[in-house]
């Protein structure tokens, strides 16, 4: 069976590849394997059939047959791990790449998704500006720590993973600010990565269906 993966039926980032089945989309690509897409507006991602699939109401999900995945960074380690490409074989580099991923996610993702939702929702408050200069120091501090582990490597441990897959999946989210290409060599890393084959074909198809989607007069869910 082909599987199938659940996105935005418009997505909040207006097709700038941020939205989280991009991660699942790039996987995808980069092992090969076809895949369906089902899109959800914010209405169908609180009913019942859905939070079967994801008990919080998001996306994405996967399924293949009678597998049902939720969370992002569950759903490209199921990957990498049925299908060559995304992890090492060496049983030590393997383990690597997954902390790699965890990394990402856990420890790299936190301070970055906490600096948007502020912007988003405490951006009129008198106290702004001074919470997004502590806010800013936390990423710039994490971003150190990444890129001095980095260093002049093309990636984070020998060739490329799941691991780097998540993390520029993570820098991405901060495109808009600047504070990656204050950083040369995690703005090489992320630069390196989206210019893969299997990167533009994830980022084409989930341009093309927000553009799709906004074509036919759908709006995007609330942040």
């Amino acid at each position: 069976m082909t599987p199938i993966i659940t996105a935005f039926e418009c997505s909040p980032d207006r097709g700038k590849g941020l939205a989280r089945d991009m991660r699942i989309r790039w996987a995808l690509e980069e092992v090969g394997q076809a895949y369906e897409v089902r899109f959800l507006s914010f209405r169908d991602m609180k009913q019942p059939e859905h939070l079967a699939l994801h008990p919080f109401g998001q996306i994405p999900t996967y399924e293949d047959g009678d597998l049902a995945l939720f969370e992002s960074g569950a759903i490209v380690l199921h990957l990498a791990e049925r299908h060559a490409g995304l992890l090492p074989t060496d049983a030590n580099a393997r383990m690597r790449a997954i902390a790699w991923m965890f990394a990402a996610l856990n420890t790299v993702e936190p301070p970055i998704v906490e600096r948007s939702m502020a912007w988003l929702v405490e951006r009129e408050e008198t106290w702004y500006a001074q919470r997004q200069a502590v806010l800013d120091e936390r990423v710039r501090r994490r971003l150190g720590e990444l890129s001095g582990r980095l260093g002049d490597a093309d990636w984070l441990d020998g060739d490329f993973s799941a691991g780097d897959l998540l993390m520029v999946t993570v820098l991405l989210r901060l495109q808009s600010s600047g504070i990656v290409d204050e950083f040369s060599n995690l703005a090489a890393f992320v630069a390196r990565a989206t210019a893969r084959p299997a990167y533009q074909r994830a980022f084409q198809a989930q341009l093309a269906a927000f553009r799709q989607a906004a074509s036919a007069g759908a709006s995007s869910p609330a942040p």
